[in-house]
C-alpha cells in the first residue's frame, strides 16, 4: 500500500513517498482506510528521533487520522465497516503511523466521527484538542469558575485551550499577538493580553487580580517566575512545550503559597484518558466550538514537504495530509 514512512530517523528528507507491506490487524484492533492525517509538531520529533519511541522500519509516520473502518476485528465491539472514525494516537510507542491508505488502530484508541463534521476540519484538531483537555483537566485539575491563563491563545493548543475552559465555566485569561486577539475572544476568551507587550507582567496581574488557578503556556518559553508568580493558592502551572528550556524554579513562591508545576506529554496518556477526552472533543466538533486557525491540505506525497514547513516555523494553522480523494 502506499504511504509516507522512514527508513530510518532523520531529517525531512528522511521520509519516503512508496508501496510498503499492509497492516495486519491483531484479534483487538480495527482496520481503518485513511482518508486524511494532519501533521503535529510530535510527529517531527518522532521521525527525527529527538523524542525516543520504539519504531519498526519500515516505519510509517504520522498521529492522527480520521477514516472509515474497513474491517473489525471479533474482539473489538462496537465497530463495523463504514463507520466514520478518528484516532489521534498512532505513530508512538510501537505502533505504526497514520499516513497510509490504511492503517492499523487498537479498539480502545479508536473513536466514532460525529455526524455532519468535515473530516478535515477534525482531523486539524484532534492532537491540539486531547492535548488541551488533558492538560486542563487531568493535570490541571480545573474547576467551574476558577482562572485559566493561556499562553499563547492564537496556536492551535492555545486555542484548543480557551475553548475548552470557556465551555467547563472557567475564566480565561489568554496572551497572544494583536492579529489573533479578536479570534481568542471569538473562542471564549475573557482577557487577551498582547504577549509582546513589554508591560506583560503587569497586564496578567491586573487581569487576574485574585491570582490565577491554571497556567499553560503552548510557547515552551516557560517561563516559571513570571508563571508561579500569577498563580493563587493552590494554583498549578502545567508545562507542556520546551524540551530544551531551563528555566530556574522559584521554589520559594511554589511551597509558599501550595502552588505546584506539573509536566505532561499526551504520548504518556493511558488509553483511559484519551477516551475521557474523546467524549470532549467530539461534544466542540459536533457543535463547532472546535476549529483550527488555519488549514492548508496537501497531497500524502507532499509528507516531506510538510515536515520541512513545520520545522521551519512559517506554519499557521494546521497541514493535512489527503490520504484518499474527497467526497
Amino acid at each position: 500500500m502506499l504511504a509516507a514512512y522512514v527508513e530510518e530517523c532523520g531529517p525531512p528528507e528522511a521520509i519516503r513517498f512508496g508501496e510498503v507491506p499492509a497492516p495486519r490487524p491483531g484479534p483487538m484492533d480495527v482496520l481503518v482506510d485513511v482518508e486524511v492525517s494532519a501533521v503535529n509538531a510530535v510527529d517531527t520529533m518522532v521521525r527525527s528521533a529527538v523524542f525516543r519511541t520504539p519504531v519498526t522500519f519500515p516505519f510509517v509516520i504520522g498521529r492522527d487520522l480520521v477514516g472509515t473502518v474497513a474491517a473489525a476485528a471479533p474482539g473489538v465491539p462496537g465497530f463495523r465497516a463504514g463507520d466514520r472514525v478518528w484516532c489521534n494516537s498512532l505513530g508512538h510507542g510501537g505502533r505504526q503511523g497514520a499516513a497510509a491508505v490504511q492503517a492499523v488502530v487498537p479498539g480502545d484508541r479508536l473513536y466514532r466521527l460525529p455526524e455532519n463534521v468535515d473530516p478535515v476540519d477534525a482531523v486539524a484538531v484532534l492532537h491540539p484538542a486531547a492535548t488541551a483537555y488533558l492538560a486542563l483537566f487531568t493535570h490541571g485539575r480545573l474547576r467551574v469558575g476558577e482562572t485559566v491563563v493561556v499562553g499563547g491563545g492564537g496556536g492551535n493548543v492555545g486555542g484548543a485551550l480557551i475553548a475548552m475552559a470557556a465551555h467547563a465555566g472557567a475564566r480565561v485569561v489568554a496572551t497572544a499577538a494583536e492579529r489573533d486577539a479578536e479570534r481568542c475572544r471569538a473562542l471564549g476568551a475573557d482577557e487577551v493580553v498582547d504577549y509582546r507587550s513589554p508591560e506583560l507582567a503587569a497586564a496578567l496581574r491586573k487581569a487576574c487580580p485574585d491570582g490565577a488557578d491554571v497556567h499553560i503556556d503552548t510557547s515552551g518559553r516557560n517561563d516559571l517566575d513570571l508563571a508561579v508568580g500569577l498563580l493563587a493558592r493552590r494554583g498549578r502551572a502545567v508545562v507542556l512545550a520546551g524540551m530544551g528550556s531551563r528555566p530556574a524554579l522559584p521554589a520559594g513562591a511554589l511551597y509558599a503559597m501550595d502552588r505546584s508545576v506539573v509536566g505532561f506529554a499526551i504520548s504518556h496518556a493511558t488509553t483511559a484518558e484519551l477516551a475521557q477526552a474523546s467524549v470532549t472533543v467530539n461534544r466542540l466538533l459536533a457543535s463547532g466550538a472546535l476549529r483550527a486557525p488555519a488549514t492548508e491540505v496537501l497531497p500524502l506525497s507532499a509528507a516531506a514537504e510538510a515536515h520541512r514547513r513545520l520545522e521551519s516555523g512559517g506554519v499557521r494553522g494546521k497541514l493535512v495530509l489527503r490520504v484518499a480523494p474527497a467526497g
